[in-house]
């Protein structure tokens, strides 16, 4: 941003064009679009080919929009600012000189302009106000700084502003943001994580007994169900009356030493009879 603006403050002291009058001979320098000559003419400060503005340390011509040069040995005429010829202009006592050049002062002639030694009034240029041209680049070197500093004020201004908030918003926030010491606020955390770290172990050790007690009922479960099917599939032994009879039998006629026999017809006899005294 305070790079835009230090631009735009060129462009705008770029706007600001003055005539250049020769004090002696009360006329303006003039620029011809054609050939790039420089003429005196009567002043006129409609004609965009009389106006003038300081770019840095050249003079340029709004009307072609090219700088005032001195080309080869005392030529002087307008030609493209980017030019390699002479195109700087240097202020001594209100006197205009090309910058590193010793071939004298911008000076007022019949012909036009030229370069010479004299230091009289031909060789003092002023605006429409009579004011030097020179005191209006001084004007435009005190002025950088200032427009510097605009900037900076201006970003400040502008950084608050984009906020869009209230001040008691941004004091909300920068007493968020404070800097000061931050240890009772980091011990503060610390001891928080602290106890939600053995918040959480607890109820871990909590949810691992109950899926150790869960995890046990199920097995005992699964195993009453798997006793249940076992007797549930056990077959039944047959029932068979012969059987029933002779284990009925067995025990009620067998007498301690006494011989019986099994016939294949079923029929159990005794081989010996009972005797009477057995009897009685």
């Amino acid at each position: 941003m305070k790079f835009c603006w230090i631009i735009l403050f060129f462009l705008l002291q770029g706007t600001e064009t003055f005539l250049m009058k020769n004090a002696k001979a009360k006329l303006c320098l003039q620029a011809s679009p054609a050939p790039g000559n420089l003429i005196l003419e009567d002043c006129n400060p409609e004609s965009a080919f009389q106006d003038w503005s300081w770019q840095g340390d050249w003079l340029l011509n709004h009307g072609t929009g090219s700088c005032l040069s001195l080309l080869r040995t005392s030529t002087l005429q307008t030609s493209p600012c980017s030019n390699l010829g002479h195109t700087s202009w240097d202020c001594s006592n209100s006197l205009l000189s090309p910058l590193g050049s010793s071939q004298g002062y911008l000076v007022a002639n019949k012909r036009g302009v030229a370069l010479s030694n004299g230091q009289g009034l031909k060789a003092q240029w002023q605006d429409g106000g009579d004011q030097s041209i020179c005191e209006q680049r001084a004007e435009q070197e005190v002025h950088i700084p200032a427009a510097l500093a605009s900037t900076h004020g201006y970003d400040q201004r502008a950084g608050n502003s984009t906020l869009g908030m209230a001040q008691e918003e941004l004091e909300e926030l920068l007493w968020f943001f404070r800097r000061e010491d931050a240890s009772a606020w980091n011990y503060s955390v610390l001891a928080l994580s602290f106890v939600a770290m053995t918040l959480g172990l607890v109820l871990l050790a909590i949810d691992i007994v109950q899926n150790r007690k869960r995890k046990i009922h199920m097995y005992r479960e699964a195993q009453q169900a798997e006793l249940g099917a076992k007797q549930a599939l056990m077959p039944v032994q047959e029932y068979s009356p012969t059987e029933a009879e002779k284990q009925e039998l067995a025990p009620q006629d067998q007498r301690s030493g006494e011989v019986t026999v099994q016939w294949k017809d079923g029929t159990v006899t005794s081989l010996y009879t009972e005797r009477p005294e057995d009897a009685m």
